[in-house]
């Protein structure tokens, strides 16, 4: 058997060098190997030479990386050592093992026995066994017709040679017939049995012994075994097909006559190759900068992992840590450029996973990201210029301006609300070791534009001629273009309705010709280099107001200013307030001081707010036209820390394990906890004491708390109370409330037990109340099943303590089922009497009453209908049963009778009816009929006549 690998790598090849069993192969000096587009061909396959584990390493400018690992093996099949065997001499009855003696091999095998002479092979069966782990044939019990001459056939798999052994005689001895003997397992499985995940697993068990034993199989936690299962030659092979992790544990071979019984146990253990589940990229770093690699693999046993750098293993030392998966490598240094490869090993497998890493080193650079040579901005705003040359490592950053020289860690250089004073020209200085470049931009600062005329509300008559003017004051240097919008949408140019008139401080509008269809809302929009400003024709609201600052904070309150927007036509009347934090759905509104912020106040203080708590705030302007946009959302900001002011809600507990005392409390949300280091303290005293014993715990989300002492006494009352503290002190405690410890068990059982059947879906079952328990008793629990080899059909039913029985209803018909009954509380269920059964009754005739008619004289109604015939596994039929109601009426009327027929009679009222009949049992009611309709229609033509 020959095998070929190819490694397929990415980056361009310069050499490649192939490996077995850890040494390099010289292909200059070996004319059976040799290379084909990286693949490793050899030819003149040796068996002793070749075989082994191979390996191609593969390098070029970057690296070196190794492939995953090939094993190449070979399939053969010696012949048998050609020897006369020794007759084999066996009593009657006695049970007897031939030996196979499998020749020297390798791959899969599979065999079978010759009886006497080919064709005829052993047939297998509760009697007889070849086992395919041994090769060997079992015979549990001989008998005169096994005697003869048998021969051992074994076959290669792969290479499908066959091979025989010498034939075996077995003889019958003179001397008496064996006795009858327990079973004696010959075959087993070992200890433990390893499995892959996906397989098929297959666990042999076969014993001897008279009678001939009988093999089953369980699971030794008691779980059924799933329909997957399958049981071969009568038993003496368990397979387990796609084995999972669910199939792991113990498993038993029990084999049985009626002399005794044999067990053979051991367990499957689940294993699989590893996966990568995580793995590195490709990455480029800066030289000084640190490098964190990690890969993680899955399987069974867990993988151990080892890290190579171009094909060679990497240990830690100096600047290099590797541990469990994780690479890192601090301050890299060109020298650490390379291929890297993580490598996830368990016993069943190995995995490669490669990546290179690049050290970038450079001075810096700003070639496609340099200043702009102009910058304009308008007066008051925050303009933002960004240093971003490409340098590695990271380079520092200096702005200067004249003799202004400015440090920035991030390269940017922000400028709030600018004047005039700060234009002129900005250079941005980078340095790094390997040299310093810069870069010169020039800031323009322009006053703000202003809308001096805008258009205004008018009326027109069809046909006539308009110009709606927009006029502005801007600084001279800004481009000035006007266009204009109606309803909603830009005016296209082209349209001869329309027309731009005006100079450069002016956009004013022509219409030409009104038609009725141009009558609407028309806004003036002026873009310049800096701004876009725009005037509505009609009033709206306003815009967003801006630059929305945090200027102080407390543990409560938020003090907060902004710049308005433009009114668009109608004053600004007040301002509101929204924030939001990561407790909060959406936006909300705020209290704030003053109560009402008018148009003309442009800051407030934000109170009631919770303690640290991140927040967030917009601000939104108000107008006789409506509420306008909101503003840009503020820079996050946090409240102070204070003491807890919210203690913890629904403090209860009770229940759990004997010698416990259960507290439960509903935890602080985040948002309440007002600071860091929050936890809770838990307050108990039992009825009577006077000191509290007090416990804290340090978890922000705990929710229960258990104290253990063996003196408590079952069912004790005790006062509790939770309270709450975090790094600024304690806070509140919550009322003080009664729970129970734990209770025992009830320690009596529920006597005179009975059931009865009710029908083919109930059971009635009925007992005695416990007459005296020193535990408490909650009530009863009745727990039933069908058979104790089912343990999916068990279910229960819970009652009061003051009830005596109950009726378990939704069973099967005609089925039998187990029943106890047993007293519980809160700690669980006491004793209960061995198990009684009863059977449910046979199901009522699945078939309804058939051909229904009906005769209507008067007021008196007449049905009849085919009697239905109950089954051998239904319940008799006793009679049937009517159920009537009037069309439009809910209430039900119901009418027995033993016979096929009926006889009703019906109000005088003008309503039609609808009647159902259906057949009585002991089992219960069977199926309705199809719907009966009786028509007044038919009383009154009757009436009538």
């Amino acid at each position: 058997m020959t095998k070929t690998t190819t490694v397929k790598l990415i980056l361009f090849i310069d050499l490649l060098q192939w490996s077995l069993n850890g040494t390099l192969i010289n292909l200059g000096l070996d004319r059976r190997r040799r290379l084909s587009g990286g693949n490793l061909i050899i030819s003149s396959l040796d068996r002793y030479q070749d075989v082994g584990m191979y390996q191609c390493m593969a390098y070029n400018t970057v690296g070196a990386i190794l492939s995953r690992r090939a094993s190449l093996q070979f399939a053969y099949l010696d012949h048998f050592k050609v020897h006369t065997r020794s007759a084999v001499s066996v009593r009657e009855g006695q049970g007897v093992v031939l030996l196979c003696g499998t020749p020297t091999s390798s791959g899969d095998l599979t065999y079978a026995w010759v009886f006497n002479e080919y064709p005829y092979f052993v047939q297998q069966d509760n009697r007889r066994f070849v086992s395919q782990q041994t090769g060997n044939l079992y015979i549990a019990k001989v008998e005169p017709s096994d005697v003869g001459n048998y021969t051992c056939v074994v076959m290669n798999s792969i290479t499908k040679g066959k091979v025989h052994s010498s034939p075996t005689s077995l003889i019958l001895r003179t001397d008496g017939v064996m006795g009858e003997y327990e079973p004696k397992i010959e075959v087993n499985f070992p200890d433990n049995v390893p499995a892959a995940k996906g397989s098929t697993v297959t666990l042999e068990c076969f014993a001897l012994g008279n009678p001939v034993p009988e093999i089953t199989w369980k699971r030794a936690n008691g779980v059924p075994f799933p329909s997957k299962v399958k049981m071969k030659y009568s038993n003496a092979v368990l397979e387990i097909p796609s084995f999972q992790q669910d199939d792991t544990g113990g498993y038993e071979c029990v084999a049985e006559n009626k002399m005794g019984k044999n067990t053979a146990t051991g367990r499957l253990a689940f294993y699989a190759k590893p996966q990568w589940i995580q793995a590195m990229k490709d990455t480029a770093l800066a030289i000084e900068e640190r490098l964190y690699w990690e890969c993680r693999a899955n399987g069974k046993p867990k993988p151990s992992y080892t890290w190579l750098k171009n094909g060679q293993q990497l240990l830690s030392e100096d600047r290099i840590h590797v541990e469990d998966g994780v690479l890192s490598v601090s301050a890299l240094t060109l020298s650490d450029a390379g291929m890297y490869q993580c490598v996830a090993e368990n016993k069943h497998g190995v995995i490669y996973f490669a990546a290179e890493l690049m050290v970038l080193a450079s001075p810096p650079d700003f070639t496609g990201n340099i200043l702009r040579a102009l910058l304009k901005a308008k007066a008051g705003t925050t303009v933002t210029l960004e240093c971003k040359p490409q340098a590695y490592p990271i380079a520092s950053i200096l702005w200067k301006k004249g003799n202004l020289i400015t440090l920035s860690p991030d390269g940017t250089l922000r400028l709030a609300n600018v004047s005039k004073s700060d234009a002129g020209s900005y250079t941005c200085f980078a340095r790094n070791r390997f040299g310093m470049s810069s870069t010169t931009g020039r800031l323009l600062v322009t006053d703000p534009t202003r809308i001096t005329q805008g258009p205004v509300d008018m009326e027109i008559i069809v046909g006539e001629s308009i110009v709606l003017p927009c006029q502005v004051a801007s600084d001279p240097v800004l481009d000035v273009s006007f266009s204009w919008a109606f309803n909603g949408q830009l005016i296209a140019k082209g349209d001869s309705h329309f027309e731009l008139v005006g100079g450069r401080t002016a956009g004013d509008l022509m219409i030409r010709n009104i038609q009725l269809y141009h009558a609407g809302k028309y806004i003036c929009v002026v873009d310049t280099d800096v701004e876009i400003s725009s005037v509505p024709l009609h009033p709206g609201p306003p815009s967003p107001p801006d630059s929305v600052t945090v200027e102080e904070v407390t543990d409560s309150t938020a003090q907060l200013a902004w710049s308005p927007g433009r009114d668009n036509g109608s004053p600004i009347t007040n301002y509101l307030i929204q924030t939001r934090t990561p407790f909060t759905v959406g936006w909300q509104r705020v209290n704030t001081v003053p109560e009402i912020i008018d148009g003309n106040t442009l800051t407030a203080t934000v109170v009631d707010l919770n303690a640290w708590v991140e927040y967030e705030f917009r601000v939104l302007a108000k107008n006789s036209v409506g509420v306008g946009e909101p503003s840009p959302v503020s820079v996050k900001t946090r409240t102070e820390d204070a003491v807890p002011d919210a203690a913890p809600g629904d403090v209860g507990g009770g229940g759990g394990s004997r010698s416990e005392l259960v507290i439960t409390w509903e935890p602080v949300p985040e948002e309440l906890q007002n600071g860091e280091s929050f936890g809770y303290i838990i307050a108990f005293r039992a009825f009577g004491e006077v000191s509290w014993t007090h416990v804290a715990t340090s978890a922000p989300g705990a929710s229960r708390y258990v104290y253990r002492n063996d003196s408590i006494a079952p069912f004790s009352p005790f006062h509790v109370k939770v309270g709450t503290y975090n790094s600024k002190g304690q806070g509140p405690f919550s009322p003080v409330v009664t729970i129970y410890s734990a209770e025992i068990e009830p320690s009596g059982m529920p006597a005179g037990v009975w059931a009865r059947s009710v029908s083919a879906s109930e059971i009635e079952v009925n007992w005695q109340a416990l007459s005296f328990t020193p535990e408490r008793v909650l009530g009863y629990e009745v727990v039933y099943w069908e058979d104790d080899t089912k343990p999916e059909t068990m279910g229960k039913v819970r009652v009061p303590w003051n009830q005596t029985s109950v009726t378990v209803s939704g069973l099967e018909g005609n089925t039998q089922y187990f029943l106890t009954v047993s007293a519980f509380n809160t700690a669980g269920t006491g004793p209960f009497l061995p198990a009684i059964n009863v059977t449910t009754k046979k199901p009522p005739p699945a078939q309804p009453p058939l051909n229904v008619e009906w005769t209507l004289i008067g007021s008196q109604l007449s049905l009849y209908w085919e009697p239905v015939v109950a089954m051998e596994s239904e319940s008799e039929v006793t009679g049937y049963q009517l159920s009537y109601r009037r069309q439009r009426h809910k209430e039900v009327n119901t009418l027995t009778t033993a016979n096929s027929t009926a006889e009703l009679t019906l109000p005088e009222e003008e309503d039609d009816y609808i009647i159902h009949i259906q057949t009585l049992s002991e089992g219960g009611l069977g199926p309705a009929s199809d719907p009966i309709r009786v028509h007044q229609l038919s009383k009154l033509a009757v009436d009538g006549l």
